[in-house]
């Protein structure tokens, strides 16, 4: 889970990438919701064995 402070949002999602390179992602090239802001930060994970 995302937060952007500047948004006050959070964004739910789910990837196979490791977290830090997917949270990259989303704030250099990231097109759509994410592109809203620029200081997204991980506020909570899980890590599971598959995405089903």
């Amino acid at each position: 889970m995302l937060f952007s402070r500047s948004q006050d949002k959070y964004y739910v999602g789910y990837t196979s990438m490791v977290l830090e390179e997917r949270l990259r992602r989303h704030l250099s090239t990231h097109k759509g919701f994410t592109a809203r802001a620029k200081d997204w930060a991980i506020v909570y994970s899980e890590l599971f064995d598959q995405k089903s």
